[in-house]
């Protein structure tokens, strides 16, 4: 096996200790910047850019504008009373942050390497080996941090630790190949089964996605497709039964349904962005009993 360079560093915005929804066991799931994908349901919004971000909190704020008078890059200004951030202006410096009176403005995104990552998931190595669990990659999407995923779960693999990754499956298959040799498990995100209707929800294509999946499960990986189920975007019957006939194409009898829900509302408020799916009421397993009896009727073994 190829020797890992633990000095390898990459941006992340949250690691999430004894996840049970991750993938099998307990898990230590490690959150990385950056994704391809733009969906107007996301729930981690502040895992889009790669970059570090400057949150805004307007409960917490007392409009002093020291924020504004202090950052070297003027990345920040007032537009009716709401701090705006420009972030291809922001160097990611977090002077605000650290100076702001009112701790109204955090920072998310930080530069990590192999090895600080590592330490922390290894912390729990115990609860791996008693539960089946491991490591999860997710985001943001890992494969726009190619290099950085890659040596962190030749890592994992190195210290016998179980990997897997949440992913869209938006790459080229070389970086898709390069990236997911060394992935146990893949949970893939399945946005929509519709190419136009993908790029209306996501901003790209499901082209590359499909590709992918098909691919990982002929060489053998052990996939399991999680579709968001998404108010007025999927959930319709027809779209329960044209998802089932996608599956069945790339190879596949089963999948995992992820009721919407608003646990990434707020975040949109912090960003002090647009959020296209405010106040729509969540979904419950309960909601969807027609939806998951479509996938079952057509052959796939479907469960929230």
């Amino acid at each position: 096996m190829t020797t890992t360079n633990r000095n390898t560093t990459g941006i992340i915005f949250n690691i999430q200790k004894f996840s049970v929804n991750d993938g099998p066991g307990i898990r230590t799931t490690v959150f990385l910047k950056g994704c391809p994908l733009r969906c107007k349901w996301c729930a981690n919004p502040e895992s889009q850019l790669i970059q570090t971000q400057i949150l805004w909190d307007p409960k917490k704020c007392i409009n002093c504008h020291h924020c504004i008078e202090t950052c070297p890059k003027n990345a920040m200004k007032t537009i009716d009373k709401s701090i705006k951030i420009n972030h291809s202006q922001c160097s990611g410096c977090e002077k605000c942050v650290y100076e702001c009176p009112k701790n109204a403005l955090s920072a998310q995104g930080e530069q990590k390497s192999v090895e600080e990552v590592l330490k922390i998931v290894l912390q729990d190595q115990a609860f791996y080996e008693e539960s089946g669990g491991g490591l999860t990659l997710s985001g943001g999407e890992l494969l726009l941090q190619p290099e950085f995923s890659r040596e962190l779960l030749l890592a994992a693999k190195e210290e016998g630790i179980h990997t897997c990754c949440e992913t869209t499956g938006f790459a080229t298959e070389e970086i898709f190949d390069r990236v997911i040799e060394y992935v146990d498990y893949i949970l893939f995100d399945m946005k929509h089964w519709n190419t136009d209707k993908h790029i209306e929800g996501t901003g790209v294509s499901n082209k590359l996605p499909l590709l992918n999946m098909k691919h990982a499960i002929d060489n053998g990986k052990t996939v399991l497709p999680r579709i968001p189920v998404i108010p007025g975007f999927n959930d319709s019957l027809d779209d329960a039964k044209e998802f089932s006939k996608t599956l069945h194409n790339i190879g596949i009898n089963k999948c995992q349904l992820l009721p919407f829900h608003q646990f990434g509302e707020n975040k949109y408020h912090l960003l002090n962005i647009k959020y296209d799916y405010e106040n729509v009421p969540s979904y419950h397993p309960e909601d969807l009993k027609e939806y998951l009896n479509m996938f079952k009727e057509n052959n796939i073994n479907a469960f929230f």
